[in-house]
C-alpha cells in the first residue's frame, strides 16, 4: 500500500516509516520546513515540506495513497494549556480543526489516528482498575481533550459513511530519539552524572516506539480493526525506578529519593492490542535495555562524563 504519513521526520513518525517500508509499503511523507530529514530520506518516496494544517499541501500528499496515518502535533500551543496567551487559539486551528479536516478531505482512504491514552483520566470504579477501550473518554488536560475530540470524528466518520478508521493510544512512548536529548531517560541520565541524585516524584506508563509502529502497520487493511481504537500501554514505572536502572548501568550511587507508590492505580487491559500482534510485554526489562542503549549512545557522544 502506499501510506500518507503525517509527522513522518519525528521520533514516532520515523519509527512508524521504517516499518511501514520493511512491511512492503511505499510512504509519502509531511514534514515542517524545520524538521531535519537524512534520517529518513530513505524510507520516504516523496517527501511534502510545510505545515501540517495547510490544505494545499495535502492534494500531493494524499496523491496516489490508499491510507492515512496522521501521526503529527503541533506542541507549541498545547504546552502552555489555558495560562498560555493565544495558545489554545492556535491549537485549536492547527490542531484540532486540521485533523478533523485532514480526516474530512482524505475520504475516502482508510485513516488510523495516532491518539493518546491521555483521553482517559477519570476512571470508573466499575472497570475494577483494569479499563478497556470500551470505557468513556474523559480526559484530564488540554491535549487529552484534543486527541479524543478528533476520534469522536474519527468514529463518525465510520458509522456515518462506512469509513475504515482506527485509533492506536499510546502511553508514553520510549526508545530512541533522532534528537537524542529528547528521548526519556537521557534528563535523568545528566541529573545523575551531574549532582549525583535524583529527587523526581511520579511516573507513568511507558510503551516502546517499536511497538507503536507495529500497532499501526498491523492495522493497515484490517478490516477487523475498522471502528475500533486500541491502547497502548505496557508498563508502569517511577522516575525513581528510572534513575535507579540508570545508577546501575552507570556504575554509580547516588542519592535517589522514593516518594511515589510501587504501583499505579489503573493498569490497561491488553487484549485489543495483542490482536495485531502487539503483545506489550517488554516491561521494565525493556526500559532497561533502552537505558543501557541510551547511555552506550551517551557515552560515545562524551555525554556521560
Amino acid at each position: 500500500m502506499r501510506v500518507a504519513l503525517t509527522g513522518v521526520s519525528g521520533f514516532i513518525g520515523s519509527t512508524i516509516a521504517r516499518h511501514l517500508v520493511k512491511a512492503g509499503h511505499t510512504v509519502s511523507g509531511l514534514l515542517r520546513e524545520t524538521s531535519t530529514r537524512d534520517h529518513i530520506r530513505p524510507l520516504v518516496e516523496r517527501l511534502v515540506v510545510g505545515d501540517q494544517a495547510d490544505e494545499t499541501l495535502w492534494p500531493e500528499l494524499l496523491d496516489g495513497c490508499d491510507a492515512v496515518i496522521h501521526n503529527s502535533v503541533d506542541w507549541g500551543p498545547i504546552r502552555g494549556g489555558h495560562e498560555q496567551k493565544g495558545g489554545l487559539r492556535t491549537h485549536y486551528k492547527e490542531n484540532l480543526v486540521g485533523s478533523m479536516r485532514l480526516l474530512d478531505l482524505s475520504h475516502p482512504r482508510q485513516f488510523i489516528y495516532v491518539s493518546s491514552i491521555a483521553v482517559h483520566h477519570d476512571m470508573s470504579p466499575r472497570w475494577r482498575g483494569k479499563p478497556d477501550e470500551d470505557h468513556p473518554l474523559r480526559p484530564g488536560n488540554v491535549y487529552g481533550a484534543f486527541k479524543a475530540a478528533v476520534e469522536a470524528h474519527l468514529w463518525a466518520d465510520h458509522f456515518s459513511r462506512g469509513r475504515h478508521t482506527s485509533a492506536i493510544r499510546p502511553c508514553a512512548v520510549y526508545g530512541m530519539d533522532p534528537k537524542l536529548d529528547r528521548s526519556h531517560g537521557f534528563a535523568i541520565v545528566r541529573q545523575l552524572i551531574e549532582e549525583r541524585k535524583y529527587n523526581k516524584s511520579g511516573g507513568g506508563k511507558f510503551v516502546h516506539v517499536d511497538d507503536v509502529a507495529t500497532a499501526a502497520v498491523a492495522l493497515l487493511g484490517n478490516k477487523d480493526a475498522a471502528g475500533h481504537a486500541y491502547n497502548l500501554a505496557d508498563c508502569y514505572a517511577r522516575w525513581s525506578d528510572w534513575a535507579k536502572m540508570a545508577a546501575e548501568i552507570l556504575q554509580i550511587r547516588p542519592e535517589i529519593t522514593v516518594s511515589s507508590p510501587a504501583e499505579p492505580e489503573n493498569t490497561f487491559d491488553k487484549s485489543a492490542a495483542a490482536t495485531l500482534g502487539v503483545k506489550l510485554n517488554r516491561g521494565r526489562e525493556g526500559i532497561y535495555k533502552h537505558l543501557e542503549q541510551l547511555i552506550a549512545e551517551m557515552t560515545r557522544l562524551g555525554l556521560t562524563k
